[in-house]
């Protein structure tokens, strides 16, 4: 699949700027269009605030030559939250960028949960962006997080048009008895799957069950540089009432470089 359509949900967190940045950057480097999203409530924020957020939108994607689409919808006068207008919205693109939440952009009126709630119901892949830090490149260096099953089969799956343009792709997944004696372990089928889209990706298997995947995934991207991680985001519970596993709510929490998930 090709990403051609992409939208990035803004807002006036500080944060908001640098995943704007790594939204135009994405959309440049993939020949996409980029629609800019910012949710309004009773007109707030105000109005010079919208034009100051639609101007750096427009700015920025004039700078980089690429088309871009200005959206500003007032939730209040539509009757629809926040969180519901961007899985709106997402459901019409090939992916949907937003950003970590943070206590901060909660105060300025974003929900905390919207990466999960975007995550359980928007049926697209999505970027999270962390809320503090600077991302000079997102997909140059990819970690894959494997875990057999149907969230890291479809996030492997979106995460090809990065996968196959990155100068490295590195597979991790926990030891599995059945695999013993296997070259590559659990990947193998998985690293021949993606050799076959022309991805050459290294090997590598967790041992050790003491090490929580989580803090093992953020561990391994701090220390060989990563600049995105790709996870399925598995997720329990009867429809309707579905809540994120513990690896997820873990990266959600902690990340430190943008994370694609997919469900």
């Amino acid at each position: 699949m090709a990403l051609t359509d992409l939208l990035v949900h803004l807002d006036h967190h500080a944060g908001s700027v640098a995943r704007l940045e790594v939204a135009v950057a994405m959309a440049k480097r993939h020949g996409a269009r980029l629609t800019g999203l910012l949710v309004i409530r009773h007109h707030y924020p105000p109005t010079a605030g919208v034009a100051e957020v639609q101007a750096l939108f427009e700015r920025l994607v004039e700078g980089a030559g690429i088309e871009g689409r200005w959206l500003c919808v007032d939730g209040s006068a539509l009757g629809i939250g926040m969180s519901e207008l961007v899985i709106g919205h997402a459901q019409c693109s090939d992916l949907v960028i937003i950003g970590q939440g943070s206590m901060a952009s909660a105060g300025l009126g974003v929900p905390f949960d919207l990466p999960k709630r975007v995550i359980l119901g928007a049926g697209r892949p999505v970027l999270i962006v962390p809320f503090v830090g600077v991302f000079a490149t997102v997909g140059e260096r990819v970690l894959v997080a494997w875990k057999p099953g149907p969230e890291a089969a479809r996030a492997v799956n979106d995460a090809l048009p990065f996968l196959a343009r990155a100068q490295r792709v590195e597979l991790l997944a926990r030891h599995r008895p059945e695999t013993v004696g296997r070259p590559d372990g659990p990947c193998a089928d998985l690293a021949a799957h993606l050799a076959r889209h022309g991805v050459t990706a290294r090997v590598q298997t967790l041992n050790r069950a003491d090490t929580p995947m989580g803090d093992a995934l953020l561990n391994r991207v701090c220390d060989e540089g990563f600049d995105l991680l790709v996870v399925g985001a598995l997720a329990h519970g009867p429809e309707g009432k579905r809540a994120l596993g513990s690896v997820v709510r873990h990266l959600l929490r902690q990340m430190t470089v943008p994370v694609l998930m997919s469900h």
